[in-house]
């Protein structure tokens, strides 16, 4: 939940002016913004997001009106994949309660994993050249690392117990 309205915040900050259930994201005030949210279905809230994402990387771009529908499929099926691989990548484990033999088959499942993210990159940046130019390509990755990285500044940091996620 949290994750949600931290981007729904950092959309609103990039001065999206996008408009869902006749909603003006932009004049509601954070509270506001939260009850609306909140009353979402989960559904409801995961179809906002999306859209939100896909206003964002649009106007970021500037992709041509023609080039929206293709795109925006593409990437979608890109970030699919992704989140498929990330899945098989489990990362709630303690690396200090792993035998040797376990944190080599994890450290190799790491790299594995990784290797298929770079993968699907690649063959995805080759599909996306076909729909918008290659620098278009470059500054959307160039944007998901910015967005990873603001992302990973608001996380809270180590409180207690907590253990960092490990991701491969």
């Amino acid at each position: 939940m949290k994750k949600i309205l931290f981007t729904l915040f950092i959309i609103y900050g990039f001065g999206l002016n996008a408009q869902s259930a006749n909603y003006d994201w932009k004049k509601m005030d954070p509270k506001q913004r939260k009850e609306v949210i909140n009353n979402l279905s989960p559904e409801e809230r995961k179809a906002l997001l999306t859209k939100f994402r896909n206003n964002m990387v649009m106007d970021n771009l500037n992709i041509d009106a023609d080039d929206k529908a293709e795109f925006t499929q593409l990437y979608n099926e890109y970030l699919e994949n992704q989140k498929q691989i990330k899945s098989q990548f489990d990362p709630n484990f303690n690396p200090e309660t792993l035998s040797d033999d376990e944190a080599k088959a994890k450290l190799q499942q790491s790299f594995e994993v990784g290797q298929k993210l770079l993968d699907n990159r690649k063959k995805y940046a080759d599909k996306m050249q076909q729909v918008i130019p290659c620098q278009k390509v470059l500054k959307l990755f160039q944007s998901e690392g910015m967005m990873r990285d603001k992302m990973n500044e608001r996380k809270p940091h180590n409180h207690g117990n907590v253990k960092p996620k490990q991701n491969p």
